[in-house]
């Protein structure tokens, strides 16, 4: 049956198609829908590379060993009642909290020191201390692994002609923790330089010459002008560099592989070694989701004050 135009439809489909038209053109240019088409790469990365395996994870420690059977809570209680999951749970603590502690330090006093050079050396000496922080972790360790030696050990050399003495860095349980936390110190320690160089850089001038003029001296220039005004990102990058110092893997699994007898192994290590090593997946999921609550506390303090502070300003 041949479909009848009449001159009223066709006036009809003028008018409905440009509206239809106009509303597709507003949607498309309106500004939610683009940032939404921009973000959203973004999401799907995130959403396949962390959303997921986390939940995933979930799933996975609630299963056994052969992940046939759902046991509930029963990995968590599992490792509760171990002392070697509770050594791991200090060391995590001590390596992060000590690694943290001297790299901010370490990054407060090279930023100023470097701050105050002229604009030339600035340049240099910016370059040459992100050394140690773009250099590859894995290939880095391996150096430092040289250096801990026990045969071939250059620091032992060293004190072997000046002292007579060596030290077993990796063999000795106090001496492998200091080892990988020094090795973590050496590789973070630039990224606290280059925040607080940046944030050093948008303190205004006029605060320090006001604070001069006051009679203030460089302790209360330091106290009372440049602690204030970098506060947020001493912040947020000691909790930036608390989370990954908590989940690192690299340096107690190149250098001590978690010994000796479990000593200096973390979160991440003592989890592939249940996880992939021995077999158990869903144990190994359940250590590594012990993380999430103390790295979430955590969050959750020092972002409440970040965004207190922010509101007052």
């Amino acid at each position: 049956m041949a479909r009848v135009v009449t001159p009223g439809s066709v006036e009809v489909a003028r008018r409905v198609t440009p509206v239809r038209a106009g509303w597709v053109r507003r949607l498309l240019w309106r500004r939610s829908t683009l940032g939404v088409a921009l973000v959203l790469p973004l999401l799907v990365l995130i959403g396949g590379l962390i959303v997921y395996p986390f939940f995933y994870s979930i799933y996975l420690s609630l299963l056994n060993k052969r992940e046939t059977t759902f046991i509930g809570l029963d990995n968590f209680r599992f490792l509760l009642t171990r002392d070697t999951f509770w050594m791991v749970v200090w060391q995590s603590c001590l390596f992060a909290l000590t690694a943290v502690l001297f790299k901010a330090l370490i990054g407060f006093v090279l930023a100023h020191a470097i701050d105050a050079l002229a604009d030339r050396r600035q340049r240099f000496w910016r370059g040459v201390s992100l050394v140690p922080w773009v250099m590859p972790p894995a290939l880095s360790t391996l150096g430092w692994w040289w250096l801990y030696d026990p045969t071939y050990s250059a620091f032992n050399w060293i004190l072997g002609h000046l002292f007579g003495a060596h030290v077993a860095w990796l063999s000795d349980p106090g001496w492998a923790r200091f080892s990988v936390i020094l090795v973590n110190i050496w590789f973070g320690a630039p990224f606290f330089l280059i925040m607080y160089l940046a944030a050093l850089k948008s303190v205004p001038a006029g605060l320090y010459e006001s604070a001069e003029i006051d009679g203030a001296g460089a302790w209360q220039k330091l106290v009372y002008v440049t602690l204030p005004m970098m506060r947020n990102i001493i912040a947020v990058t000691v909790l930036f560099s608390t989370i990954v110092t908590f989940a690192n893997f690299d340096i107690v699994r190149i250098l001590t592989q978690g010994g000796p007898f479990n000593t200096t192994h973390l979160f991440g290590t003592y989890s592939f070694k249940l996880g992939i090593e021995s077999g158990d997946i869903p144990l190994g999921a359940s250590v590594s989701l012990f993380m999430f609550p103390i790295l979430g506390v955590l969050a959750f303090f020092i972002l409440r004050n970040v965004r207190k502070r922010a509101t007052e300003l």
